[in-house]
């Protein structure tokens, strides 16, 4: 029966208790900021272009181009008469570029992988002036071993030289074929995930800073490091898809090396994100220093485009003079595609690549170091 008092659901007892509250959970912030920040990636172009659309263009470019360079590494092999006519005439013809000081056991390694492109041992025949020029080519370097024939050819069989001043034995041995795009697509990945560490992080923080939305969520419980880390997740996810996507272009395309498969794919994303973070930290030092969104990009550009140039992207720093070789070394990204390359063609595991990894780690913890003292939260 109602007795005229509107009851509560609570009761009595209920309704003289304390009010829960409910703790706040730093978590749950920091994977919401996640998702934000993800959804704000996925809707700018700069992002989708810098990270998908100029690796893209460059794989297309060299997938189809095919593997037509013109520099022939030839090794000679140890104990192999060097100071005679064959070896000098070689080293003058310009393509052919001689590696000497290395042991068998290293030449027969290259040579199967195809980074080198044929081995000549020359020995001087008995009782005669003449030279026998024994040539090993490989199948892993087909195009570049045809060339070399043509070479050869030309030198020991011209009209001009005395036919008796070479003679030459051929055999070729089996190796996994080197193609331009096995070279080509780990640069441009590294690329993408230094365009997108840096760039994208860059931008985001100091806009974040000038639009004073970092200062409202310090009215909030929000933590500073929640903030970060909920960035950093949405970068590393959007780089992670966009370097599988890369991958699978480049294997399903243009034929693109993945030697152990889907565990080779699995160690070239965790090469990945560890080049990712460290990227990102060079985007948190610039973030700090850049007065206006104005001053990013050319900032940006003076950490990127030397690696971009110098850390073999296109080139092997092989090819470089050899001053600037030390350059090249000293810059992260050339680590990077570095242990890319030998985990997706030569099929090594992370642990093979170490020393590329470590180099990474000097850097990462280089730039963060630099990063907490620079990096400016209003």
């Amino acid at each position: 029966m109602n007795d005229g008092h509107s009851s509560s659901p609570l009761g009595a007892e209920g309704a003289n208790s304390p009010t829960r509250t409910v703790r706040y959970s730093n978590t749950k912030a920091t994977l919401a900021l996640a998702k934000a920040s993800f959804r704000s990636i996925m809707r700018s172009p700069s992002a989708v272009v810098f990270t998908l659309a100029f690796p893209l263009i460059f794989i297309l470019v060299f997938g189809f181009l095919g593997n037509g360079g013109t520099r022939i590494d030839v090794g000679i092999t140890p104990g192999s008469d060097i100071n005679n006519p064959v070896v000098s005439m070689l080293g003058k013809t310009g393509m052919i570029r001689l590696v000497k000081d290395k042991s068998k056991e290293e030449f027969d390694k290259l040579l199967e992988k195809g980074n080198v492109d044929a081995m000549v041992d020359v020995h001087r025949k008995v009782n005669t002036a003449a030279y026998s020029v024994n040539v090993v080519y490989t199948s892993a370097s087909r195009d570049k071993g045809g060339i070399l024939k043509s070479v050869l050819n030309n030198l020991f069989y011209d009209k001009t030289l005395k036919p008796t001043v070479a003679e030459i034995k051929e055999s070729t041995v089996t190796g996994r074929e080197y193609k331009t795009i096995d070279f080509i697509l780990p640069g441009q990945l590294g690329f993408s995930l230094l365009s997108t560490g840096v760039f994208g992080t860059a931008f985001v923080f100091l806009s974040l800073r000038q639009t004073l939305v970092i200062k409202r969520f310090f009215a909030t419980p929000v933590k500073r490091s929640s903030i970060v880390i909920g960035e950093g997740i949405a970068r590393i996810g959007f780089a992670l898809i966009g370097a599988l996507f890369i991958i699978l272009i480049g294997h399903f395309f243009f034929s693109f090396t993945l030697v152990h498969g889907v565990v080779t794919v699995i160690n070239m994303l965790l090469l990945a994100t560890m080049g990712i973070i460290v990227f990102m930290g060079f985007g948190f030092i610039i973030s700090g220093i850049a007065k206006s969104e104005s001053m990013v990009p050319p900032i940006s550009n003076i950490v990127t485009l030397p690696q971009f140039l110098l850390s073999g992207t296109f080139f092997s720093i092989e090819a470089f003079p050899t001053w600037l070789q030390p350059i090249s070394r000293a810059l992260p990204l050339t680590y990077l595609n570095d242990a890319m390359r030998k985990v997706a063609f030569e099929g090594m595991g992370l642990w093979d690549v170490k020393f590329q990894i470590m180099i990474l780690l000097i850097w990462g913890i280089v730039i963060y170091a630099v990063a907490v003292k620079v990096f400016k939260w209003e």
